[in-house]
This record gives C-alpha cells, structure tokens and sequence, in this order.
C-alpha cells in the first residue's frame, strides 16, 4: 500500500506557523483581557478596561484619521499603479522596467524615509530650487498629512504595480479592438472590458497596499506631525511609553479583526470575479453553437457604451 506523506510535508510548514504566527496573535489576545501591570506589563486578572479605554475621543478620531489616510494613499497607489502596470504589460522592455519598479526593494525602507526628509525638508532640494527661483521663504513639505500620504504612496508602489501587471500581461487585448469596434470609445473600451477582467490583480493590490498602510509606524513617525499621528504610532507609545499592554493588544486585535474583514469581504467578491472574467472569456464565448466568439464577448462587456 502506497504510504501518504502529505501530513510529514505540511508538519514543518504547520509548526512555523503556529509559533511564529498563532501563538503572538494568541498572546495578543490574551493580553487584551488582562489588567494593566502598575509599572507595565500585565496582571493574570480579567478586565475589559482596555476596551473601555479605547472608546475615549482622541482615540477614535486618530482611528478615523488612519481610516482616511489609508484610504487616501490606497486609491492614490492604485491610480498610480494600473497605467504603470499596463504600460508594462504593453512594452516591449518588461523586463528593464520591472527591474527598475524592483530597484527600491533593494535599499531599507528608512534610508528611503530619510531620503524624502532631505528633498522636502525646509533645507531640502525642492525648498533649495524654489529659494533659486526668488522665493524668500521655504515651503513646508513636511510634518503634514500630505508629506506622509507621498511618502506612503512611494513606499508601497511596487506592491501595487506587480499584482496589476502580472494580471494586465495576461489581458487578451484584442478585446479592447473589438470594443472599439462596437462603437466603444477608449476610456469606455478600458473601463467596461479590461477592468472587469483584471479584477483580481486590481483586489491583490488593494490588499497588499491598505493593510500595511493601514498599520503604518514609521512613515507617520518620521514625516508626519501630530495632525497625522496613526494607530501604528499609538500602539508604539502604548507600549514603550505609557506601558499600557491590554491598551496596545486590544488596539492592535482590532486593527487586525479590521483588516481580517476586509480582506474576507474582497474573497467573497472573489468568485464573482472569477465569473465574470469567465463570462468574457473569448475561447469560452467561440465554442459551437456561441455565436460571434470574442467580438460577442467585448459586445457584452462594452454594452451600453
């Protein structure tokens, strides 16, 4: 009888998740239901206190703040990411470009940080130009929201830009010739048959630019002001400052249960997508008895153009 080993091959696999991931987010819990040490750490006493301290003013409008801002910089990392991951897709150089897109993966991401400090800082190259140009007085780039939202954007570019390509790549492009054909302006040949095709790079990119954003520490730490303080820094203070463990751990399971529901939310739509995608599908659409195959395809995904 043929042994099955599937069990020896996932158990190494299975034990490295369990202590490097289950095991912290169990801790996490638990700490969150604990009372708070009088010089740190915790008591083995059961409370909500952390909870109930979560509701205070200030610490729901720094929710909201980071809500938005992640927001922010997501549909900004998309808006930036679908041309650039399409004119990849579309040249004839790929690989030069996603060599240049990967380029910044090889530098630590706070060298990168302190690089934005010296081109947008008062003594930076942009207020240095401006300072050239006649201006008195500098511009103040940074320790704003806006500074922290370019820097955001910057950073995460890359995660968003390789989903979409990897997807637009395998786009069957002569669709959109036959949109066009149907009487589809560009925009609209782009709009209602590409998009509704690269629907799953477009919710991988979304998922890898939000949640890290979303927990952000040190963007907002190093270019942001008090008016663009983020969970990621309240955690941190919670911890190293104010000493606050059940604060930090109910934080951060609530970042995490937050992040967990939208990342459920996009897999339900997940199907729905992948039927979509096989509802425009040329080969599918040109079996016998289909009709006109592809053009019948960009027909209904271009209706109403």
């Amino acid at each position: 009888m043929k042994r099955n080993y599937g069990m020896a091959y996932a158990a190494p696999q299975a034990l490295w998740l369990t202590i490097f991931f289950a095991a912290p987010l169990v801790i996490i819990i638990a700490y969150s239901f604990l009372k708070k040490g009088l010089y740190g750490g915790v008591e083995p006493q059961f409370s909500l206190q952390a909870y109930v301290d979560m509701a205070n003013p200030t610490l729901m409008r720094v929710t909201a703040r980071t809500l938005w801002m992640s927001l922010v910089a997501t549909v900004a990392t998309i808006l930036i990411a679908l041309p650039c991951g399409y004119s990849i897709a579309r040249s004839k150089n790929q690989a030069l470009r996603l060599f240049l897109v990967i380029v910044p993966f090889w530098t630590n991401f706070l060298v990168r940080i302190y690089a934005w400090i010296a081109i947008l800082g008062n003594e930076g190259f942009i207020n240095q130009a401006l300072r050239l140009l006649g201006f008195k007085s500098g511009i103040q780039f940074l320790y704003n929201q806006g500074a922290v939202v370019l820097v955001l954007v910057y950073m995460y570019l890359p995660y968003a830009i390789l989903p979409l390509f990897s997807t637009i790549d395998k786009f069957d492009f002569t669709l959109l010739e036959a949109a066009r054909d149907l009487g589809a302006t560009k925009m609209q040949s782009y709009i209602k048959v590409m998009l509704p095709n690269i629907r799953g790079g477009l919710v991988t990119a979304v998922l890898f630019t939000f949640i890290p954003i979303f927990g952000a520490y040190a963007v907002p730490l190093l270019v942001g002001g008090k008016e663009s303080y983020m969970l990621g820094n309240v955690i941190a203070d919670q911890l190293t400052k104010t000493r606050n463990w059940p604060l930090a751990s109910a934080i951060s399971m609530s970042v995490t249960l937050l992040t967990a529901i939208a990342v459920f939310m996009f897999a339900l739509r997940k199907p729905k997508a992948q039927h979509a995608v096989a509802d425009s599908d040329p080969l599918a659409q040109g079996r016998p008895g289909s009709g006109s195959g592809g053009a019948s395809a960009a027909s209904s995904s271009a209706g109403g153009a």
